[in-house]
């Protein structure tokens, strides 16, 4: 027995390390953006790069990470992912200049596209049965209250402005998490490799970056930017490379090579439905996080802190829930999932309801209760979720089946953000009417909400939802 298997919880404490400050990164950046701006003298399109940049970087590179560290060894990868990202994290701290603080942020997008799939591939191969369920809810436990804790973590730290740091502690706060993290895994992460030793196929690299890159570029930076011609042809270039990349993959698998992604993962009903049931998933849950955000903040007036502070029952629901489904999941199959969606649609639309009915005024505490609701039907379908889409897979698959899974997350979170952005700001319009765009952007996201619950009715019927990447050495 090896001393990473005696002491399985240090190496899910490391991995779920990993998790929580990769997402946390994505959501608690607009929180620094005022302070970051005026103090870099940025202008808005550089701001929105520092923002854009890792989303891109890291949505376009995931499935090849993934790929990465099936050929040179999961825990390596991730080692060298968590490295790169915070020595980012650093320079991102220290940035002087806006050019300085974008390249940090793609850079650190980078390195969290190599060791972020690493997670679950090493949670596939290291853990089994009820110990792999509860590692399973345990990362979409993490992943949820990162997201809803970006916004307080990042108010408290700039409001009580840590060694006078100001902004830059957001970065900064990722260096001791990553350095104790690298230091430990060695000693308590297992290393796992895929079955195959082939080459990485750098043509499929090629093609599914590009294809990504065109998709989540002008979704990322149209809507700030008026949507200008370069947008839509991005957009309509997305589907041929799309195409040639699936062509590529299909041509390397039946000439007996590695291909970026094996076909046969997309013959698994479970694999498709769930990918496609995550990506709508994410898209809404981003995108409410980021119109709260603004209809707290601008709307409201409330500082990063106050705002932060109105995230916290949502996490307490979503904590409520995560820690509920284990048990609640395994009796109710599929319709588990379609329970949270059904929740969050019925909250959701509580709160636009007393949105309209309070405007900008009132006391915030009326939005506790929906919001407390509407994280319980989140954390009713981000484990669940995970384990749907990695249902059986083979353990040689891990790496690729996590990153597209991964990639999804990904796309998700920007394809909300760009569609329900521009549904807020385009209700919002000159004349500032915050808590109607905002009422009207949660309607929609209620139609996002219901669509996850039909979407999940595809699914195969099972009585008990799988417990994920089926056992086997890689």
């Amino acid at each position: 027995m090896t001393e990473t298997k005696q002491r399985p919880a240090l190496a899910l404490a490391v991995l779920m390390a990993a998790t929580f400050i990769f997402v946390l990164d994505f959501f608690i950046v607009n929180v620094a953006i005022p302070a970051t701006q005026s103090d870099l003298q940025a202008s808005d399109g550089e701001i929105q790069l520092v923002v854009t940049g890792y989303a891109i970087a890291l949505a376009s590179c995931l499935i090849v990470g993934a790929r990465l560290g099936d050929l040179i060894g999961r825990r390596r990868a991730l080692m060298l992912g968590l490295a790169l990202f915070t020595l980012a994290s650093a320079v991102c701290g220290v940035a002087g200049d806006p050019a300085v603080l974008i390249a940090g942020r793609i850079v650190q997008g980078l390195g969290a596209a190599l060791f972020s799939p690493q997670v679950l591939a090493i949670i596939g191969v290291t853990y089994a049965g009820e110990a792999r369920v509860r590692a399973i809810t345990l990362y979409g436990l993490v992943m949820g209250l990162a997201a809803a804790s970006g916004q307080l973590i990042g108010g408290l730290l700039i409001h009580f402005d840590v060694f006078g740091l100001d902004w830059r502690s957001c970065y900064l706060v990722n260096l001791p998490v990553g350095a104790v993290a690298l230091a430990l895994a060695p000693r308590v992460v297992p290393e796992s490799r895929g079955a195959q030793r082939d080459r990485l196929d750098i043509g499929g690299a090629v093609l599914v970056a590009a294809a990504l890159v065109a998709v989540v570029l002008p979704l990322a930076e149209g809507r700030e930017r008026g949507w200008p011609l370069w947008t839509w042809v991005s957009l309509a270039a997305a589907g041929p490379l799309l195409a040639g990349f699936v062509a590529w993959q299909r041509r390397l698998a039946a000439r007996g090579g590695a291909p970026l992604l094996p076909p046969a993962l997309f013959a698994k009903r479970a694999f498709v439905v769930g990918l496609v049931s995550t990506t709508v998933f994410y898209a809404g849950m981003a995108s409410f996080f980021l119109v709260l955000a603004v209809y707290l903040q601008q709307g409201r007036g409330l500082d990063a802190l106050s705002s932060g502070l109105v995230f916290t029952p949502l996490a307490v629901g979503y904590l409520a829930a995560s820690i509920a489904s284990e048990k609640l999941v395994p009796r109710l199959g599929k319709q588990a999932l379609a329970l949270g969606g059904v929740i969050r649609a019925a909250s959701l639309g509580a709160l636009a309801l007393t949105v309209g009915a309070i405007g900008l005024g009132g006391d915030t505490g009326v939005l506790i209760p929906a919001l407390v609701v509407d994280g319980i039907g989140m954390g009713l379908l981000t484990a669940p979720l995970v384990s749907t889409v990695l249902a059986g897979m083979e353990a040689r698959d891990a790496g690729a089946a996590t990153g597209v899974l991964s990639t999804a997350t990904q796309v998700g979170n920007t394809l909300g953000v760009a569609v329900i952005g521009a549904v807020f700001y385009g209700a919002l319009g000159a004349a500032g009417d915050f808590a109607g765009a905002f009422e009207l952007a949660v309607t929609a996201i209620v139609g996002v909400s219901l669509a996850v619950a039909a979407l999940v009715q595809l699914l195969p019927g099972v009585e008990r939802m799988p417990a994920g990447i089926a056992t086997g050495e890689a």
